[in-house]
């Protein structure tokens, strides 16, 4: 989809209902969401989005790829389909965006479920360096000038594995074919030097916390047990918003929607305005 003369975003549009839009995670696309897809689309309409410059979207390289810039293409996402009534659902830097574009187009909300929200970063790739010791050697090594961007046009599908392992509470649970999607787009041109890009703008997911309190849509914040988030970070979050509640999920880390699909798609359901705790339907749509 065309947003802007710069910007276009792919998409996938599942099932039938009121609108649902999925923001994923740092460095993954909209397959991410794969196993969580049926479990909404039996009462929403479920648009999943590749962010810009991720998975199959065109990557600009002139772009700054920070919280602004992904939040005005969300924006532009909603407001090209004339979308209202929208369930944000987002995870990882997706479950900050929900907050901020929820802040930004309120007309066009109505509620938001935000996942291990990746707001709380004081140094670079803050989060991803908090999943094991591999992670942190990798990601930190990428802001260094020339080691960076060698590093990461060393990057292949087990050095990726090694660091989304910590992301989850079982890594046996990231799936095989679903890692070689991940390493399959990170061979685009441009790729690369768009993720250390994102990486570089750390600063900008932190000053997102400050949109938070004009968000007036109600808010579910989801945490796995394992996020790389800390609970007095998740408590903050929660304390900027007005009209929240939060939840945890057992055996749960940072990678929700892989991890623990069923048990998410109840956290969004349970609440929803056309499925209350007696009406959502957790079985996959066929």
């Amino acid at each position: 989809m065309q947003i802007t003369d710069e910007l276009s975003l792919r998409y996938e549009k599942t099932g039938d209902g009121p609108p649902l839009v999925l923001l994923h995670t740092i460095r993954t696309q909209l397959e991410y969401f794969r196993q969580l897809v049926p479990f909404l689309a039996r009462s929403h309409t479920v648009y999943a989005i590749d962010l810009p410059g991720h998975g199959h979207s065109p990557i600009d390289p002139r772009a700054r790829f920070d919280e602004p810039y992904f939040r005005q293409g969300v924006i532009g996402f909603i407001e090209t389909l004339n979308l209202t009534d929208v369930t944000l659902v987002g995870e990882s830097i997706g479950g900050a965006l929900a907050l901020t574009v929820a802040a930004s187009i309120p007309k066009r909300i109505e509620r938001v479920v935000a996942i291990n929200t990746y707001d709380y970063e004081t140094r670079y790739g803050d989060g991803i360096r908090r999943g094991n010791g591999f992670a942190n050697f990798i990601i930190g090594s990428l802001q260094i000038p020339g080691l960076g961007a060698l590093n990461a046009s060393l990057e292949n599908k087990m050095v990726l594995a090694k660091i989304m392992s910590g992301g989850f509470h079982d890594p046996h649970r990231l799936p095989a074919d679903l890692l070689a999607e991940f390493d399959k787009v990170a061979h685009r041109p441009g790729y690369k030097r768009a993720a250390r890009k994102v990486l570089a703008g750390w600063r900008s997911w932190s000053q997102a916390r400050d949109r938070y309190r004009a968000v007036s849509a109600p808010v579910t914040l989801s945490y796995g047990d394992s996020d790389w988030s800390r609970p007095d970070e998740r408590e903050r979050t929660r304390s900027l918003l007005s009209n929240v509640r939060m939840v945890t999920l057992a055996n749960t880390g940072h990678f929700s929607a892989v991890e623990s699909p069923s048990e998410l798609a109840r956290v969004i359901l349970e609440e929803s305005a056309l499925a209350g705790p007696s009406k959502a339907n957790l079985s996959p749509a066929s």
